[in-house]
């Protein structure tokens, strides 16, 4: 009998997940979702790690995996084809003594998105492929003051 509640868990839980995917996938765009892409003057979005295509949005999570690095508070101030700038704030989980106990710290930074590419996902969709960070006074423990990373295609 017990295999058979651990079993029937195990459905409920993957039969829920999948419900809220399916309505996920099916909600109409919230704001900082990108519009369909057109041809001739569509706008370059930005792909998070669930695979969602936003413009401007105002966070934006680095660490998918863990969750211990995302960007809050972005002011777009430029989105164009070629790049995109804004200010935020970089919150880093310091993970001292470890990252479930560590404490978030806020680190201010300038944003630029740049290197548009067609999406893998969607080739109609240019994205960009490229994000530099630039922290305007203190940085996380073992970061330069511009770290640039690959995004997600």
């Amino acid at each position: 009998m017990r295999g058979s509640v651990v079993g029937t868990a195990a459905l409920v839980a993957g039969a829920l997940l999948t419900a809220a995917m399916t309505t996920a996938t099916a909600s109409p765009p919230s704001t900082g979702t990108a519009p369909p892409a057109h041809a001739g003057g569509a706008q370059p979005v930005l792909v998070d790690c669930f695979w969602h295509r936003t413009v401007r949005p105002g966070d934006f999570i680095l660490a998918c995996g863990d969750g211990n690095s995302r960007l809050t508070g972005l002011h777009w101030s430029q989105w164009s084809p070629d790049h995109a700038t804004a200010e935020g704030v970089n919150m880093v989980n310091d993970c001292k003594p470890y990252c479930a106990a560590g404490s978030f710290r806020a680190y201010p930074v300038t944003v630029r998105l740049d290197d548009t590419r067609p999406w893998k996902k969607q080739p109609g969709v240019q994205h960009y492929t490229r994000m530099s960070l630039t922290y305007q006074k203190d940085r996380p423990e073992g970061f330069q003051q511009v770290m640039t990373l690959p995004l997600w295609d």
